[in-house]
């Protein structure tokens, strides 16, 4: 008996028994499904727009490592708050380029009731009352050696630094300070100024943990604008975190927290998705990412010479910060993309 020889199945129907009736290319195929179904979403109400601020009058300085960006005295950082709650963003986190000779071993300045960081806070919330400020409590603008912290005989001493950032976030939260975000790094510098802002009436005032503040090759366009590249003294490996670890990570989040950290922040950014999405998964508190000043200039260089869409690798970017479980970034982006997203 013949048999009858059958067909082989078509390359498009071995395909669709396969995979049955799912076609995951269905809702790609227009601009309005994609938007239906899209699963992360980048707000204006995602974003902190880091700022610096210099000295004097009407100053507007270019900071040549960051393309766009510029340090601002005083009075026109005021204005530009304005421009920022028009735009929607709900806050400004400020850094201050501080003048040579008000620098040296302790970083005392920083102690000033009047200094440039706590005078920048004043005419902002007197300009926006209704925007968010954050300051840093760090000392490394004001120190002569460029460190995060006091320097004895070669070692950034730990608990003498923890009392005076303590002392300065007071100072910054008199001033009208929402938000005090140490990035020191210094052991118990949360429980410290948690104990400090109570004590002088300011229970109201948050603080955002730079819990996991990675030594890393990407601040050195930062370190530029705001005057340290040229101060610092050896590395800061004794006190940031080693960019190899996880699990270091995670503890000192358990300990920010548990000293009474309200949010917690990872920085860098783009390089350390995963500990953004670990401290998200175990921890379930507010977290943000820092897209710090090196990867803020590498976008912006890659654009300038026609090597990719800045626009396009901005927004990704930002992205990639909420898709890994952000609650919002800081980004010197943030007016361009606020501006970008309000049409």
């Amino acid at each position: 008996m013949n048999r009858i020889a059958r067909p082989l199945p078509s390359a498009s129907r071995r395909v669709d028994e396969i995979t049955g009736s799912r076609r995951l290319r269905r809702m790609r195929k227009a601009d309005w499904s994609r938007r239906l179904v899209q699963e992360t979403r980048l707000t204006v109400d995602d974003l902190i727009w880091p700022v610096f601020v210099v000295e004097g009058e009407n100053r507007h300085e270019e900071v040549a490592a960051m393309p766009g960006v510029t340090r601002l005295s005083v009075d026109l950082l005021a204005r530009e708050a304005e421009r920022a709650a028009k735009l929607g963003i709900p806050a400004i986190a400020t850094f201050p380029k501080v003048e040579l000779a008000l620098k040296d071993q302790t970083g005392s300045e920083i102690l000033n009731p009047d200094n440039l960081i706590n005078r920048a806070t004043r005419a902002i919330k007197e300009a926006v009352p209704e925007i968010g400020v954050i300051t840093d409590g760090a000392l490394d603008p004001f120190t002569s050696h460029g460190h995060d912290g006091i320097l004895r005989e070669g070692i950034i001493v730990n608990d003498e630094t923890v009392a005076q950032v303590a002392q300065a976030a007071v100072l910054q939260a008199a001033a009208g300070a929402d938000i005090i975000a140490p990035s020191d790094m210094m052991d118990g510098r949360i429980g410290a100024i948690r104990d400090a802002l109570d004590a002088a009436g300011f229970q109201d005032v948050a603080i955002m943990s730079y819990a996991t503040k990675f030594a890393s090759a990407f601040y050195g366009p930062y370190r530029e604008a705001i005057g340290t590249q040229g101060l610092l003294k050896g590395d800061k490996k004794t006190y940031y975190l080693d960019h190899a670890n996880t699990d270091e990570a995670m503890r000192e989040i358990e300990q920010d927290l548990a000293e009474g950290a309200d949010m917690v922040m990872v920085k860098p950014g783009l390089p350390y998705l995963d500990i953004i999405r670990r401290a998200k998964d175990e921890f379930a508190m507010p977290t943000f990412a820092y897209q710090v000043s090196g990867e803020y200039a590498m976008i912006e260089a890659a654009a300038k010479n026609g090597w990719l869409d800045g626009e396009k690798a901005m927004l990704e970017s930002l992205a990639a910060f909420k898709r890994a479980g952000c609650d919002g970034v800081l980004t010197y982006f943030a007016p361009r993309v606020a501006a970008l997203l309000r049409g």
